[in-house]
């Protein structure tokens, strides 16, 4: 149901907007194994990176493999955002299911790769041929050993992300009744992951 609205919470500190967006209630166990899952359901994301003299420029990816909290990308190094992370090297990865209103912000540093990473053989389907091309040289086929491709690693130093805890129907719904009572809408938890989260979630990475 909608949370109710105080006039003597109306702070910076405890406006309901705000201090309670943040869930510090679930366990941080729970919190990461639902941040994997929900993720892992969302396959293709943006990749954002900053741009010299433009600022952030997005693209959308597929996520060849997460690594914990860190998510590796095969991309063709002559591609502008080689560059753009030459200059800066940090970048952003967000996710949305706009069927459940689920997202995931992933904000962290930029790693780029050579054609020599062996991760690559690894990472690599024939379908990721088709954002190459084949040049028919013999050597710029679009395949593994391709030297235009290499990998972009973003290893997370600060993650988000909501969680919906309704269905279609009562997120819709949670929405409606608070829009009419003046409450404030409850249809999901929001989360965040600091460093020190991030760091043990990465030895005990799924």
């Amino acid at each position: 149901m909608p949370k109710p609205l105080k006039a003597e919470d109306i702070d910076s500190k405890t406006d309901p907007s705000v201090s309670a967006q943040w869930d510090d209630k679930t366990p941080k166990k729970q919190q990461i194994e639902e941040f994997y899952k929900t993720v892992d359901g969302m396959k293709i994301g943006l990749l954002t990176t900053i741009r010299s003299g433009i600022g952030p420029v997005a693209r959308s990816m597929a996520v060849a493999k997460r690594s914990g909290p860190d998510f590796l990308f095969l991309a063709n190094k002559h591609s502008n955002k080689f560059s753009d992370i030459s200059n800066k090297s940090v970048a952003q990865v967000t996710f949305q299911n706009s069927s459940t209103q689920d997202w995931v912000s992933v904000t962290g540093t930029v790693v780029t790769t050579a054609n020599d990473d062996p991760r690559i053989k690894d990472l690599y389907s024939r379908t990721i041929s088709a954002w190459f091309g084949d040049l028919g040289d013999g050597v710029h086929d679009g395949g593994p050993d391709d030297p235009r491709m290499a990998i972009i690693e973003v290893k997370a130093n600060y993650i988000s992300y909501w969680k919906s805890t309704v269905g279609a129907l009562g997120f819709f719904k949670e929405v409606a009744q608070a829009t009419l009572t003046g409450q404030i809408a409850d249809n999901g938890v929001q989360r965040q992951f600091g460093q020190e989260d991030i760091e043990a979630m990465r030895k005990t990475s799924e």
